[in-house]
């Protein structure tokens, strides 16, 4: 038996004794997840006794599938950040202290996680940040303001990069920390949504203290360790596009043509261009399904690389027209909202029944984990090789440069 074929069946008999023991219709979620999580099938490929069983990360979707089909509680949407971007960057960054402390916690949603890069000054440039850090004997001491920070409200840990040196190139003086999003000087408020929510908030720091055992990678060093989290936030963005075609955002859409359009139309009908346009969506869903299915299989354990942009910018605008065409297919209910009472959601915004308030929130898909501009220009310079743009900031000190 190749290794292949043992760590296929390995999983698959974990999988068996995970059902068997954990019934999804009859166990609590977090039970679930902590059984999931101690049968190593969290992130597959991260070490056994950390979620995994040391084996190759396509056998993730072998997972994903079967659970899917049992009606297994999934966790994304309660800890998307924790699940797909600060587990990653802790297994590979983190201590063993913090892998053993955190890791299952975030699997089982116990602790959630939010991610603070963007301020009101550096969106799409994130190495431009004005967010300071000073060291202060074993800790360092932050103030500055983050902004757009989903789940921030819910969250015990927080993903935090800010400026330790303002006097090197602006990618060079920052460096990378965990946060306890509950300790003296962290001050969390809501950011009101087009929806009515407040899924994100913006953060302030007020000579907050971070133990400097709480730093991921070394003094400086903060850039490496961010990129490592975009890719993760990425590849987890263009996850979404693996829902299967039955479910999903496109299984929505067809829901609503059978119900609302489907009938027997003649050659000046208008509904044969509706007709034409789910059929082209549902092809656009099932290839962005099916390439995220092959990324994920081809991809090897680590880091992923810029390639995961392409599934970032195919599954988000491919989501962005499927939600258009949604609210489309409900005619004039397309264009009344439910609601616009403020609320704080436990979950992230792109998991929603309500068809027109999870239309009004895929703009936000388009932006968050870099805009599909920032993609672009990521697969024409790092895949295609292209020709990069003029950067005359890139020699100069971060105090230097003007800043708005």
């Amino acid at each position: 038996m190749t290794d292949v074929e043992e760590a296929t069946r390995l999983v698959r008999e974990r999988l068996d004794q995970l059902l068997a023991s954990h019934p999804p219709a009859t166990t609590n979620p977090r039970d679930f997840w902590g059984a999931q999580f101690d049968h190593g099938l969290a992130w597959v490929h991260f070490p056994e006794g950390q979620g995994g069983l040391g084996v190759s990360p396509g056998l993730q979707e072998t997972i994903r599938a079967r659970l899917d089909a049992a009606g297994a509680p999934d966790n994304f949407p309660y800890n998307g950040i924790g699940v797909g971007m600060a587990a990653p960057v802790i297994q590979a960054f983190g201590t063993d202290d913090h892998r053993q402390a955190l890791l299952r916690r975030i699997w089982t949603c116990e602790e959630v996680w939010c991610q603070l890069f963007s301020e009101p000054g550096a969106g799409s440039d994130v190495a431009g940040l004005a967010t300071r850090a000073e060291r202060d004997g074993d800790e360092w001491v932050v103030n500055g303001q983050k902004v757009w920070t989903t789940l921030a409200h819910m969250a015990r840990w927080g993903l935090l990069l800010a400026r330790t040196d303002p006097d090197v190139p602006k990618h060079r003086g920052l460096t990378y920390f965990i946060v306890d999003m509950h300790a003296p000087g962290v001050d969390v408020r809501p950011l009101r949504q087009m929806t009515g929510d407040a899924e994100f908030n913006e953060i302030y720091f007020t000579d907050a203290r971070i133990p400097d055992r709480d730093r991921l990678g070394g003094a400086g060093d903060g850039w490496h360790v961010a990129v490592a989290t975009l890719m993760n936030e990425r590849n987890a963005i263009s996850a979404m596009g693996v829902t299967p075609r039955a479910s999903g955002p496109i299984g929505v859409a067809l829901e609503l043509w059978r119900d609302h359009h489907r009938h027997p139309a003649s050659g000046g009908d208008p509904t044969d261009a509706l007709r034409d346009r789910v059929t082209r969506l549902w092809i656009e869903s099932e290839a962005v399904r099916l390439t995220a299915i092959r990324a994920q299989q081809t991809a090897e354990a680590g880091t992923p690389g810029p390639e995961q942009s392409t599934g970032k910018l195919a599954a988000t605008e491919t989501l962005r027209r499927v939600h258009s065409l949604c609210v489309d297919l409900m005619g004039h209910d397309g264009m009344l909202v439910s609601d616009y009472d403020m609320k704080r959601p436990d979950r992230i915004g792109m998991e929603s029944d309500d068809v027109v308030k999870t239309f009004l929130r895929s703009r936000a898909n388009t932006i968050e984990g870099g805009t599909s501009e920032i993609m672009r220009n990521i697969l024409g310079e790092r895949v295609l090789a292209l020709p990069g743009d003029l950067r005359v900031d890139k020699d100069l000190a971060w105090s230097q440069v003007p800043r708005s």
